[in-house]
């Protein structure tokens, strides 16, 4: 073949060449130099990490006639046969395609015989976890107790697939993402060496893109040398990664800050024209933001930076927006991503956002100018509002100045002892009750629960208006602890007065009394009544009808009253 990608020209051949993964490499070369080659191994990690890579360079380490040896010196026979391909003690197998129990049982099989040109047999297995289940438990024991001249290499993207009897046979080797300076790094040496003129902002693009794989930032390189004729620049970047240039994203920003609806629609309209993702449009917006908000923070931190250059566009906008204004603008793009990833107009989306991020005002440091006088009336009025509270407390009824602090132990021990029912205040509303005054009471009951809160409405869901006049009214209470608890609790009090207030124009007392108490009260008022108008009618002619008997009806309505001679 005449040309080769770059990912397979410049596939590592050795431990030093495998970037990114130290704290792999360096344990390998610690067991190969002391002896303690493992007999099976795994290796997990995201994608173009180097887990393959580093499966070959060891079974090159493990076979090289130099051994033992830290790195393979890749000019043996044994090197260069591994490399190439043409030693068939060294095998390569891809499960994706090999997963069923059969090509197992071959493994199986043929692990028992030696190697016939090197010191090792190596099997490498790559994407493992796409093995079956029958295929796996066939691999178990040849795992566990292989013959001592074979190295099972396991490598895997979704160790999590992998049954745990596999996992824990293995010694594990977790591959990290590498560094978007790593990446860097590398392509500089190959471009370097290649001899391609670049610029180093487009290489920081494609490691972006590349999201941790030497294997994918290589292709991108690949593909931009070959757009851009031999010289990688940063358009060329952008557009083989689909990223959005700097210029567009602070063009953008500025107008947001600004308010200028359209110039920030016309920005992007441009760039869906060239062919830009939305998506990824978004993706960018969110890092130029983070990239904002930690410049703001620690300026000194540039290599930070995952997609801003620092220049002077970029400054001044750091300087005017506050980061409150950042926090709020990366919580709407985040949630756009959501939006668009379940909308079939994506773009709709997102010129809603924009439109709604240049009209929308998020409260800052704004309110810190607020002017003297307004101050000043702030303050009359809290001065007046203390005054208006100290006088009420000096009113309130049974208190007189200091009186009120110290009442109120008195009523905490109250309330754990058993409610005092006000049969006194009972009577004086009995003296004055009439029908209507309670039919009044009821008719505006349910428009009153419903203005109270939750909590305040339970109290009085089984309570009920028993009599009324024009002034108070008797609530009576199906359980005792309700009424303590209610007519205890003078915030409560308060509410229910100002509620009625509201709904009938009557500032009603409110007299509570449990409905035990309430028989026993009634019936004793009905008696004592009857007795006063049996006094009263002595010498005189009878009336029409007994007083006692109007007063009940008035009371307690004709379906309640029942007469007996």
């Amino acid at each position: 073949m005449g040309y080769q990608a770059l990912y397979r020209v410049w596939r590592p051949q050795a431990f030093e060449d495998v970037i990114g993964q130290e704290h792999v490499t360096k344990t390998l070369q610690n067991a190969l130099m002391q002896q303690k080659i493992s007999h099976a191994y795994l290796f997990s990690g995201p994608r173009g990490t180097g887990k393959t890579s580093a499966a070959k360079i060891l079974a090159k380490a493990v076979n090289c006639e130099h051994a033992p040896v830290s790195e393979p010196c890749n000019e043996c026979a044994a090197c260069r046969g591994i490399t190439d391909g043409s030693i068939s003690d060294c095998l390569e197998i891809d499960a994706a395609s090999n997963n069923g129990v059969e090509e197992i049982r071959d493994i199986r099989d043929k692990v028992k015989y030696a190697p016939s040109s090197v010191k090792y047999k190596v099997y490498i297995i790559d994407e493992v976890h796409m093995l079956s289940t029958g295929a796996f438990n066939a691999l178990l024991k040849t795992l566990e107790e292989p013959p001592a001249h074979v190295i099972f290499i396991l490598a895997t993207t979704e160790p999590h697939k992998i049954p745990l009897t596999i996992i824990s046979r293995c010694q594990r080797f977790d591959f990290k993402r590498i560094t978007p300076q790593d990446i860097v790094g590398r392509m500089e040496r190959i471009l370097r060496e290649s001899g391609v003129e670049y610029e180093v902002q487009a290489l920081s693009v494609i490691a972006r893109a590349a999201e941790g794989g030497m294997r994918d930032a290589l292709s991108l390189l690949d593909q931009a040398i070959s757009f851009g004729s031999d010289r990688v620049t940063m358009e060329d970047a952008l557009t083989v990664t689909g990223a959005v240039s700097q210029s567009f994203l602070t063009k953008i920003v500025k107008a947001i800050h600004e308010k200028n609806t359209a110039e920030a629609l016309g920005q992007m309209k441009e760039l869906l024209a060239m062919g830009k993702d939305p998506v990824r449009f978004v993706e960018d917006m969110i890092l130029f933001y983070r990239d904002m908000l930690l410049f703001q923070a620690a300026p000194e931190l540039e290599d930070s930076m995952e997609r801003v250059y620092i220049d002077d566009d970029f400054k001044v906008l750091a300087e005017e927006i506050e980061s409150e204004r950042l926090y709020s603008w990366i919580d709407q793009w985040n949630q756009s991503i959501q939006d668009m990833k379940w909308s079939s107009h994506p773009r709709i989306s997102l010129e809603v956002l924009l439109v709604k991020l240049c009209q929308s005002d998020v409260p800052t440091r704004t309110v810190a100018s607020v002017d003297d006088a307004t101050v000043k009336k702030l303050v009359e009025r809290i001065n007046h509002l203390e005054a208006e509270i100290n006088s009420l407390r000096s009113q309130a009824p049974g208190e007189q100045g200091m009186a009120a602090p110290k009442d109120k132990p008195k009523k905490a021990a109250a309330s754990n002892r058993s409610f005092k029912v006000p049969v006194g205040r009972v009577n004086e509303v009995l003296k004055s009750a009439t029908k209507p005054a309670l039919l009044k009471i009821k008719g505006s009951w349910a428009e009153m629960l419903g203005s109270l809160k939750r909590s305040q409405a339970a109290l009085l869901n089984d309570a009920e208006p028993v009599a009324a006049s024009e002034q108070a009214f008797v609530l009576k209470f199906k359980y005792e602890i309700h009424c303590q608890m209610a007519m205890n609790n003078q915030e409560f009090i308060s509410g229910l007065k100002s509620t009625f207030v509201q709904i009938t124009g009557n500032n009603y007392d409110i007299v509570g009394v449990p409905e035990d108490a309430w028989k026993k009260i009634r019936e004793e008022y009905v008696t004592s009544q009857k007795a006063d108008n049996e006094d009263d009618k002595s010498g005189q002619e009878p009336a029409e009808e007994d007083p006692l008997i109007v007063k009940a009806r008035e009371l307690f309505g004709d379906e309640l009253v029942e007469i007996k001679e």
